[in-house]
């Protein structure tokens, strides 16, 4: 009895000694600012969360020469926005710093490494394992199964999802998986956007498929879902750009959409192939995070959502300007609604809306007045009542600059944060291609 006991001590010491396991919602692997981005953002949305970073901590940002980063100045989106706050915070008192909204970023590299180390320790959910480098990742049931090695022993991640915000792809390669397809960008992916911006140096070939003229760019899902694998998405890999400071706005965008599509599916315990496109969206959008690149709307405006939303459905879609000797892509809140634009999209989510279409028959330019009774007739609202309700909160609770008047021809603005209320055209589900799903 006693030599059984021994022998049952001794293989329960070995496996301990051996075979140390950690279990996890969300394993993030990289060493880039994508990476961190990526965990702190599913660590965000309440799932535990690991990161996995083979050497010391954001090696490739130790230096301490001054970088300027040019790209997405005008866009201070989700994480990359807190970074560049708290960045211009450092730096404020430095003689000759710019700290106007507009103006690029400057930092030395160890200082943003040093700030994204403080970010990410005072995330909830999140565990960081420096100097883990990994050997074998392969399929555990319906999750995934990481060996590290570690001083002779031998450390088990388990996790439902992984994040390969590797450089190579290391991760998926380790795992037999297959990388994404060329994207074959069409007229209705933009709606599955999970990270946008402008670049102005990228180089990137991927970015130059996209819809948005140049420079903006903006990538959908699909681009960063393996094939062949469940819960196994890229990051840095799919962008085809260097880890260098010049496309750090661009990495830290990509995590953060990639990290909330890992979210998704290790919080409702489901796979790539059950994504609700609006839900991952939306998460992002909670954390002031850019579906589309408009740069004329700030994600300090309160209504800064509703025409996000609005711009995924391709209500009102941006358009590139010069402005200021400035090559941007605008959502031009202030410019006329056109009929042309809007129709298309409405008669395509309304089956009601044809009928009114033909029976209204508005001009040119939509009118307030159109757009209250097209409200109506798709939301069965009594016309009148529903006129003198507007018409109280028009500048009271809207805050529109313009006076009521139905015959005046509605803003974008005015017209998105109304449809996003009444019609909420962002509520019907698009597949990955961005199609409508009836």
């Amino acid at each position: 009895m006693v030599k059984k006991l021994f022998l049952l001590s001794f293989f329960f010491n070995c496996y301990f000694t051996y075979a140390q396991t950690i279990k996890t919602d969300v394993l993030v692997i990289g060493n880039g600012a994508g990476a961190v981005t990526a965990a702190m953002q599913c660590a965000k949305s309440k799932v535990k969360t690991v990161l996995l970073i083979k050497g010391d901590w954001l090696e490739n940002m130790q230096s301490k020469s001054m970088v300027v980063v040019d790209a997405n100045h005008n866009l201070p989106s989700g994480t990359w926005g807190e970074f560049r706050m708290e960045i211009r915070n450092f730096y404020k008192k430095t003689p000759g710093y710019d700290t106007a909204y507009n103006a690029s970023l400057k930092f030395e590299p160890y200082t943003g490494a040093f700030t994204l180390k403080k970010m990410a320790d005072t995330t909830k959910n999140l565990t960081i394992k420096l100097n883990s480098p990994f050997t074998t990742v392969k399929k555990d049931g319906t999750g995934w199964e990481v060996n590290i090695p570690q001083n002779g022993k031998t450390e088990i991640i388990r996790a439902k999802v992984i994040i390969d915000a590797t450089a190579t792809g290391e991760a998926v390669q380790k795992a037999g998986a297959k990388f994404p397809p060329e994207l074959r960008y069409s007229d209705d992916i933009y709606r599955t956007s999970i990270a946008s911006g402008i670049s102005l140096k990228s180089g990137n070939d991927l970015l130059k498929k996209t819809n948005p003229p140049t420079p903006a760019y903006y990538l959908p899902i699909s681009a960063f879902v393996t094939q062949n694998s469940d819960n196994l998405f890229i990051a840095d890999k799919a962008l085809g750009v260097t880890a260098n400071l010049e496309n750090l706005p661009m990495q830290m965008a990509v995590g953060q959409g990639v990290g909330t599509m890992a979210a998704f599916c290790a919080f409702f315990k489901t796979t790539q192939k059950d994504f609700k496109v609006r839900l991952i969206q939306g998460e992002l959008l909670d954390f002031k995070g850019y579906i589309l690149p408009f740069e004329d709307v700030n994600p300090t405006d309160r209504y800064f959502r509703a025409i996000q939303q609005i711009g995924a459905t391709g209500l009102l879609k941006g358009a590139r300007k010069v402005k200021n000797n400035e090559d941007q892509f605008l959502f031009m809140p202030d410019s006329v609604v056109n009929t042309a634009e809007i129709k298309p999209v409405l008669t395509e989510i309304y089956s009601r809306a044809f009928l009114w279409f033909n029976k209204v028959k508005p001009g040119e330019h939509f009118t307030v007045g159109n757009t209250l009774s097209f409200i109506c007739e798709i939301t069965l609202t009594e016309p009148k009542l529903f006129q003198i309700t507007i018409q109280k909160e028009w500048k009271t609770k809207y805050k529109f600059a313009s006076d009521f008047d139905m015959n005046h021809p509605i803003t974008r603005r005015e017209f998105a944060i109304l449809a996003n209320q009444f019609l909420n055209p962002f509520a019907r589900a698009v597949d990955l291609n961005g199609r409508i799903v009836n």
